[in-house]
């Protein structure tokens, strides 16, 4: 017979797991969303429900907040807004979910990046009684920026405007047309109140005039569409094991978690940006020898020729290897309180790579209120999207962000403490052929 902690496991290991974040302006009820999202769906503790009762009363408030389960600072609560990105982990009987609360503020945008960054999908809230706001189409361009395939509009607080259906069709076409121009591809619209719960775990009464799914419901059924396993393989090199032990004298492995795509024993590989050849000779997984693995599990390849292959290396099918370049531009959000400035010495990190690099240039900043671009604006500050062109003191191998966002994503970081600068997301990138290296006084000679 087994156990209810083995049952659960048996249960979780056959649903599919969402990635999702919520995102909206100030005081339009993410956090009572997703409070109420856990609370409905039995998946919150009872001392974490009494924690929160107890809070409530203090504040002077006859019910629970719902709020504060996931407003975990306590700025955050004493202010009631939520700064940090607050990541939640629940699951039904139908699919397991990791969930990321993030800020509303303009301020907080990067946060919203952070957040959105691995989301399949993302619930964007908008008050029924301000309709959408700046706030509102900054967060769907950031979603559509982020290639985030699937949008929810939960049109939240219809109980504050008598679940009046018109003022939910205008608010869900204004959105739909703006989010559709982005190129978002699949948008979503409910109408809730996430304090009553009227559409978020049940279905509500007070709102007859809607047939479509509670927010759960939605949730649950989304398909899960970005199949990392059928896209270009891809094995960022992480550590190489050699053991040199009597009974493994010749054991060479190359480890590391698949970044995408599918290995299989026999297949032609190359080793970037070295550009060298060989074949999968073996796969280990798990302390045992498999003939195909997939992505993301960790495993350690073995190849058939004893090339030269180290941390940071990318291992590829040979029929299907990126182009490596030293000048790449990209998209970035620049996440840090100092500014992002022409001519700035940075480390570029991609998966297990990191190399040295210099702001070339900054050709444009995306003003997200009108999705215009602001010409040459010689830097980037906390919170703003813009392009830049950055030559790396080493060959780096990336795909386009459109392609794989694993595998197509960066970071700029200080060289000096360490700090993040910016995520990046690389556009196609670009070669200067004839471009001579580029020394500055400190010797970064690239």
């Amino acid at each position: 017979m087994t156990s209810p902690t083995e049952q659960l496991a048996e249960q979780l290991s056959a649903t599919t797991l969402l990635r999702f974040a919520t995102a909206g302006s100030v005081d339009d009820g993410k956090s009572t969303l997703v409070g109420r999202l856990l609370h409905d769906s039995k998946s919150v503790l009872a001392d974490q429900l009494e924690a929160v009762e107890h809070a409530s009363r203090s504040r002077g408030q006859e019910t629970p907040d719902l709020a504060l389960l996931t407003d975990g600072l306590r700025a955050e609560r004493e202010q009631g807004i939520t700064i940090d990105v607050a990541y939640r982990y629940f699951a039904t009987p139908r699919r397991r979910f990791i969930l990321a609360d993030t800020p509303g503020h303009v301020q907080y945008t990067r946060n919203m990046v952070t957040g959105a960054s691995t989301a399949e999908l993302a619930v964007v809230l908008v008050d029924a009684r301000n309709g959408v706001v700046e706030q509102t189409r900054r967060h769907a361009a950031v979603a559509a920026l982020l290639r985030v395939p699937h949008v929810v509009l939960a049109v939240n607080k219809m109980d504050l405007v008598d679940y009046a259906e018109p003022v939910f069709a205008k608010i869900a076409e204004e959105f739909t047309a703006y989010a559709a121009s982005l190129g978002v591809p699949e948008i979503t619209a409910i109408p809730i109140s996430a304090l009553a719960g009227d559409n978020v775990v049940d279905p509500s009464a007070n709102m007859d005039w809607y047939g479509g799914p509670t927010v759960l419901e939605h949730l649950e059924t989304v398909p899960v569409s970005h199949d990392l396993t059928t896209c270009h393989a891809r094995l960022p090199v992480q550590y190489v094991i050699r053991p040199q032990t009597a009974e493994h004298p010749d054991y060479r492995g190359y480890a590391g978690q698949i970044a995408a795509g599918t290995f299989r024993v026999g297949e032609s590989v190359t080793v970037l940006p070295s550009g060298r050849t060989s074949k999968v000779s073996g796969i280990d997984l798990l302390g045992r020898s498999v003939d195909v693995a997939w992505t993301p599990q960790s495993v350690t390849l073995l190849l058939e020729d004893d090339i030269d292959v180290s941390r940071g290396d990318l291992i590829v099918p040979s029929d299907d290897a990126p182009a490596t370049t030293q000048d790449v531009e990209a998209t970035v959000c620049h996440v840090a309180d100092e500014p992002l400035t022409v001519g700035q010495r940075v480390l570029l990190k991609h998966t297990t790579r990191t190399v040295k690099a210099i702001v070339k240039e900054i050709p444009s900043r995306l003003t997200l209120d009108d999705l215009s671009q602001h010409p040459e604006p010689g830097r980037l500050v906390a919170n703003d999207i813009g392009r830049v062109k950055v030559r790396t003191a080493e060959p780096l191998a990336l795909d386009s962000y459109a392609h794989s966002r694993r595998t197509g994503s960066f970071l700029l970081i200080d060289p000096a403490d360490g700090t993040t600068l910016a995520a990046g997301m690389a556009g196609d990138a670009f070669a200067a052929e004839d471009e001579a290296p580029a020394v500055d006084d400190e010797g970064w000679d690239f």
